[in-house]
């Protein structure tokens, strides 16, 4: 038997000592402790963000094997035609061979570890030079038309297919742009926000049908919403082609988007929030007003940032209830009126020169308004919860200032009442006595 077995064994007695005398139940009383194994050395500290001499030859030998595999692939001993096969091929040798590379000097899940993170980051490269290509080529094929100012201050009614371009311009696509999205914007925003506090919020029957609706609205073709408008606002109504007409199908478009991002959003609030608002005696729209909207201040930005970008760079809604025109049109409510998306299909589709230079410089600019709608609605409601810009710190340090006011007076006039019924008190005592 072992000492871990008997851990309060006994020691044997010593010879000449009685098991009854005092002596021999002090031996008998006494234990033997178990030996403690040796304290283990610290571990290494393992540096998981540091890259190493090995990851960046393993990862340069394996691209430049892909690379090559992937040309003879594609040149002796297959009939491969197309860039976009011998990327798609080269990628998947790569992410094979660095895999391999890896594996022999790493264990199992090191190896797993890194290929997820060369697959994401090699995707997310891949989408951004896609996106750096689209506008870079896009600005590229326009810049001939985008270094004239006139091509900012004036419209195409009196330009005709053979002038320069140094004569017509894209300002009335520039405006019709605005004014459209301001209506869509204008109609869906509010009906977006509410629908999803309404989702998120009030549950029962009714929510059930709001949300399958929206669900269902999100895949709506956008073809759809123009004939929509067309038929309800134009043939029955009798309204005509405007940029009202454009800027209601629009709304249609993205209603649904803003409606289902922010519902997304407001689900994402801790419970704890609103648990600690009611617990402090505040009502449920109150908590709503003051607690769950501020808290997702950023995300609903971001919903109403995606509708605008769908709708800012919708073309079949816009042609079927707008019309097109080549005039400067500031009436949302009489006659066509002309949007940028729609003016670089138009363009683009005359098939001649200066036009085709024209309809990419209106997509180059249509790019740069998207970036420039983006950052405002960053600016306004891109801040966290609890985050205040100067203007409302001064507006709530001002009014803590009134109240602090306001309870001194408090504590005066109380201090006076008291005194007054003191003072009334002794009179009252005095004139009794």
């Amino acid at each position: 038997m072992s000492v871990i077995d008997e851990p309060f064994r006994s020691a044997p007695s010593t010879p000449g000592t009685a098991a009854g005398s005092p002596s021999g139940q002090a031996a008998a009383s006494r234990t033997t402790v178990p030996s403690r194994a040796a304290p283990r050395p610290p571990q290494p500290r393992r540096q998981i963000a540091r890259v190493r001499r090995e990851d960046v030859l393993a990862f340069a030998g394996s691209g430049a094997s892909a690379l090559a595999a992937t040309a003879v692939l594609w040149t002796q001993l297959a009939p491969f035609t197309g860039i976009l096969g011998f990327t798609v091929v080269g990628w998947c040798l790569w992410v094979l061979t660095y895999a391999m590379l890896v594996a022999f000097d790493n264990n199992r899940p090191t190896m797993r570890d890194r290929i997820a993170a060369f697959a994401v980051h090699s995707l997310a490269l891949l989408v951004i030079m896609a996106l750096a290509f689209i506008a870079i080529y896009t600005i590229w094929r326009g810049w001939t038309a985008l270094t004239h100012v006139n091509f900012y201050t004036k419209d195409l009614h009196t330009t005709r297919s053979t002038d320069p371009l140094t004569k017509g311009g894209v300002l009335h696509a520039i405006f019709g742009t605005l004014i459209e999205v301001g209506i869509a914007m204008a109609i869906a925003v509010p009906l977006g926000l509410l629908a999803a506090v309404f989702l998120n919020e009030v549950p029962g029957v009714l929510n059930r049908l709001v949300r399958t609706v929206v669900d269902a609205m999100t895949a709506l073709p956008d073809i759809l919403a123009g004939l929509f408008i067309y038929a309800t606002l134009i043939l029955i109504f009798g309204l005509g082609l405007s940029g009202l007409a454009a800027g209601c199908a629009l709304a249609v478009t993205t209603l649904s988007i803003i409606c289902r991002a922010a519902y997304v959003v407001l689900r994402l609030v801790p419970g704890g929030l609103t648990e600690a608002s009611y617990a402090l005696g505040s009502g449920h729209w109150r908590t709503v007003w003051h607690v769950t909207l501020p808290t997702a201040r950023s995300g609903l930005a971001t919903a109403v940032i995606l509708g605008a970008a769908r709708a800012i760079g919708e073309t079949a809604p816009v042609l079927l209830t707008s019309g097109v025109t080549n005039f400067l049109n500031f009436n949302p409510v009489h006659g066509p009126m002309m949007s940028l998306p729609l003016a670089a299909y138009t363009l683009v589709a005359t098939g001649l020169p200066n036009y085709i230079a024209r309809g990419f410089a209106s997509a180059a600019v249509l790019l740069a308004l998207v970036v420039v709608l983006f950052v405002l609605a960053r600016a306004i409601g891109g801040r966290g919860a609890g985050q205040l810009t100067a203007g409302q710190l001064r507006r709530r340090m001002a009014a803590s200032r009134r109240d602090l006011t306001r309870y001194d007076a408090r504590v005066v006039a109380g201090q006076n009442g008291t005194q007054a019924t003191s003072a009334l008190a002794t009179d009252y005592g005095g004139a009794g006595a």
